[in-house]
């Protein structure tokens, strides 16, 4: 890009454009993975849907590669992009709430905290990750879930309209009742289809819920494994819980002595009464004794937050996904074997259950593709030093290699990593792909947006 499209783009826009001689570059194109490093022709700071339409046209009609950045936390950095164009929508970060129709308006910008802040104020949330830190965005797109997810559903299924910046430069909003194929694509299949500026999603009575935390010694890990994956399925839609795999975090609420130590364990979110949280996890002592246990009432955006200091922007980053209908007992040997095997203190596995209420949206009524999975699981290595991003991509590799014959064969989108094939893509969203390639040629017939977990538009006739 030289000097004068420069100069261009800033007549053009409202918003700032970060170049990289200007003092603010390396900030502007820093993301949550500090693994990617990519180098921007310009970063265009969006403050509202007006700057996102002058900048498609600008980056659309001068044949610029263009990214799209709502809050960063895409694991394969898919939204920068050298030598091009990053729309960064962080400028557009609020959220209204309205309690009477109980739904909230979050603007392509927003974060999870901003939107979990601004509903707690009304005893509402809806179902949404499980870090204060993710992106609105790309989370939503994706198809999203969290710690309400087996009592709510994903957070695509419980969003309501989205307002879209096409790649033509127009401007609509995609409904149940308005562009419906569109609106029917953006829930799972990510940021293929234009520049969401807005989401409005239903909320749902959430206020203070029950915090539980179990862990156990990894000599018990094949048995809680077992009881985790006959339990959980039965309990009711008000009983969250994700396993890990995990080195134990020095700080409260865990006891000094297991500091450090590897364990693998689950991260209950219970929103029924919540002074029936211990009657409802009695039974995680027929897993065998636990070497902790913790439950405590706590409001919904704190439990958001929690691992927020934990895993903060700056990391090293490289993760691996699949979806699960069963944990077979092979399986579990794996898991076993790479929990043993932990390279570093800050990586992990996360088991996210995806039933109950995600189970009652039909197959085919979303983009989401797996309605039949019932985990949603993420291997990642994670670690502050770069000289280990080797080691922990390694371990993840090795991992899911060896897990993933015990799979069904497609990920949640957000957690395929950014050296995959293709055919990954194909097989997440299975036999949806050739629906989603028709909109894709009906919104972005030149694939303008591709800076993605691609879907190529279907050829012409």
């Amino acid at each position: 890009m030289d000097g004068s499209t420069l100069e261009a783009m800033r007549t053009a826009l409202r918003g700032p454009v970060v170049a990289p001689e200007d003092s603010g570059y390396d900030r502007a194109r820093t993301v949550y993975n500090a693994m990617i490093d990519r180098r921007p022709a310009a970063i265009v700071g969006c403050r509202d849907a007006g700057d996102v339409m002058d900048a498609v046209d600008f980056v659309r009609d001068r044949g610029l590669e263009v990214a799209v950045r709502g809050g960063g936390h895409s694991g394969p950095g898919l939204c920068l992009v050298d030598d091009g164009v990053t729309i960064d929508l962080s400028p557009m970060s609020w959220a209204r709430v309205d309690p009477v129709t109980k739904t909230a308006q979050v603007g392509g910008g927003s974060t999870l905290g901003d939107l979990d802040h601004a509903a707690h104020a009304f005893g509402l949330a809806t179902p949404a990750g499980i870090m204060s830190t993710t992106g609105v965005g790309g989370l939503t797109l994706g198809g999203g879930h969290g710690h309400l997810t087996r009592k709510y559903g994903l957070t695509a299924d419980n969003l309501l309209s989205a307002d879209v910046v096409l790649a033509d430069g127009g401007f609509v909003t995609a409904s149940e009742k308005e562009h419906a194929d569109l609106f029917w694509a953006l829930r799972g299949g990510g940021g293929n289809f234009g520049v969401v500026t807005s989401f409005t999603f239903e909320l749902h009575p959430v206020h203070t819920v029950g915090l539980g935390i179990t862990l156990w010694t990894l000599d018990r890990i094949q048995d809680v494994l077992r009881w985790y994956r006959d339990f959980l399925p039965q309990a009711p839609d008000d009983l969250n819980g994700f396993f890990a795999v995990l080195a134990v975090p020095p700080g409260p609420p865990f006891p000094e002595e297991i500091h450090g130590q590897k364990m693998g364990g689950v991260v209950w979110c219970w929103t029924g009464d919540v002074d029936r949280v211990e009657e409802v996890l009695a039974p995680v002592r027929d897993a065998g004794p636990p070497a902790f246990h913790f439950t405590a009432p706590m409001p919904y955006p704190a439990v958001q937050s929690m691992f927020d200091q934990l895993i903060p922007a700056g990391l090293q980053w490289y993760w691996r996904g699949d979806f699960f209908d069963r944990i077979t007992d092979d399986a579990i040997g794996v898991h076993a074997k790479y929990a043993e095997g932990l390279p570093t203190d800050l990586s992990t596995m996360h088991l996210y259950p995806i039933d109950a209420a995600a189970h009652r949206i039909g197959a085919d009524d979303t983009a989401w593709a797996y309605r039949d999975a019932v985990w949603s699981g993420v291997i990642g290595g994670i670690d502050p030093d770069p000289a280990n991003a080797e080691v922990i991509r390694q371990w993840a590799v090795d991992y899911w290699e060896e897990l993933h014959p015990h799979s069904m064969g497609g990920a949640y989108v957000n957690f395929i990593g950014a050296d995959e094939s293709q055919e990954r893509v194909r097989a997440t969203y299975r036999d949806h792909y050739d629906r989603l390639a028709a909109i894709k040629r009906t919104y972005d017939p030149q694939n303008l947006f591709h800076a993605n977990q691609n879907i190529e538009p279907a050829p012409a006739g």
